[in-house]
C-alpha cells in the first residue's frame, strides 16, 4: 500500500482519541522513556494493514520505530508475533489503540475474503466486494479485500455504471436505461445490469448489456441464467452469499460472485499490543 494519503484521517482519528492528551499515560509514565512492544495475534488469521498502523504510530510520535514481523497477506497462527515498535513508550501508548484497530479491522476483511477465495477454488468466479463499507474507511477495506485475494467492484458511484432496480423504474424499463447509459457516457464505458428475473435478464442482453449482475437468484434460476447467456457476456451473482451459497453459486458458472459481507460482516481479527521493555 503506497503513499501517505490517509495522513489527514489518520491524524482526525488520533485526535479522536487522544483529545488534549492521554491522562493515563503522562501520569504513569515519565517523558522520554524508551520502550519496546509487540503486536500479537491472539487467533489465527490473515494480516492486513501493516502499512497503516505503522503510519499511525509515526504519526503519534515520528521517533519511533514500526517494524512488520510478518509479510502483508500473511497468514498468522494464534500466539504469533505480527510486528515491532521501538522509542518513546508514550508514543506507543498513543498510537496504541488506533493503530490495532485498523489492523484488526482489515485484517479481518482479509480474512474472511481469503475464506471466500478457497470456498470459489476450482471454478472460474471471482470474488468481489462492494459498496457496503464504513463510511470513510472504503479505501481501506477495499484494500484489505485485495489483499485477501479478492477483487473490487466499483470504488464508489463515479468510477462505473451499475444499473439497479430503482434505475429501472426511473427509467421505465431495462432497455430505455442502457440506451440512456450508452447515449450519454463515453464509447469506451462498460455498462452492467442487475436483473431480478429471467424477463429482465433476456432484456439486458438484447439491450446490449455488457455484464450482468444475477441479484438474489435460485440456484436453479442461475444455471438456467448461464445457460442462456452462454457467455456471450459476464455473469456476476449477489444476495446471501454464504460460503457454502457462493460455491454452489460458482459451480453454476457465473464469473463473479460478490459478496457485500466481505466489508460489513467481517470480524475483526483478535490482535494484541503489548509492552515488553521496559
Amino acid at each position: 500500500m503506497e503513499g501517505f494519503f490517509l495522513d489527514g484521517a489518520l491524524r482526525a482519528w488520533l485526535l479522536e482519541d487522544l483529545g488534549h492528551g492521554d491522562l493515563t499515560t503522562t501520569l504513569l509514565v515519565p517523558e522520554g522513556l524508551e520502550g519496546e512492544a509487540v503486536i500479537v495475534a491472539k487467533e489465527e488469521g490473515v494480516v492486513a494493514g501493516l502499512p497503516v498502523a505503522g503510519r499511525v504510530f509515526a504519526l503519534a510520535e515520528p521517533r519511533l520505530a514500526f517494524t512488520p514481523l510478518v509479510a502483508e497477506g500473511a497468514f498468522v497462527e494464534r500466539g504469533q508475533e505480527v510486528a515491532r515498535v521501538v522509542g518513546p513508550l508514550r508514543g506507543i501508548l498513543a498510537g496504541e489503540r488506533l493503530a490495532l484497530n485498523l489492523l484488526q479491522r482489515l485484517s479481518g476483511i482479509a480474512t474472511l475474503t481469503r475464506a471466500y477465495v478457497e470456498a470459489l477454488k476450482g471454478t472460474k468466479a471471482q470474488v468481489l466486494d462492494t459498496r457496503k463499507t464504513t463510511p470513510g474507511l472504503r479505501a481501506l477495506e477495499k484494500y484489505a479485500v485485495r489483499v485477501g485475494g479478492g477483487r473490487n467492484h466499483r470504488f464508489g458511484l463515479f468510477d462505473g455504471v451499475l444499473i439497479k432496480e430503482n434505475h429501472i423504474r426511473a427509467a421505465g424499463g431495462v432497455r430505455e436505461a442502457v440506451r440512456r447509459a450508452r447515449a450519454g457516457g463515453p464509447h469506451y464505458l462498460k455498462v452492467e445490469v442487475e436483473v431480478t428475473s429471467l424477463a429482465e435478464l433476456e432484456e439486458a442482453l438484447e439491450a446490449g448489456a455488457d455484464l450482468i449482475l444475477l441479484d438474489n437468484f435460485s440456484l436453479e434460476a442461475i444455471r438456467e441464467a448461464v445457460r442462456r447467456v452462454a457467455g456471450r457476456v459476464p455473469l456476476e451473482a449477489s444476495g446471501n452469499m454464504t460460503l457454502e451459497r457462493a460455491r454452489q453459486v460458482a459451480e453454476a458458472g457465473v464469473d463473479y460472485v460478490s459478496v457485500g459481507a466481505l466489508t460489513h460482516s467481517a470480524r475483526a481479527l483478535d490482535l494484541s499490543l503489548l509492552v515488553i521493555k521496559p
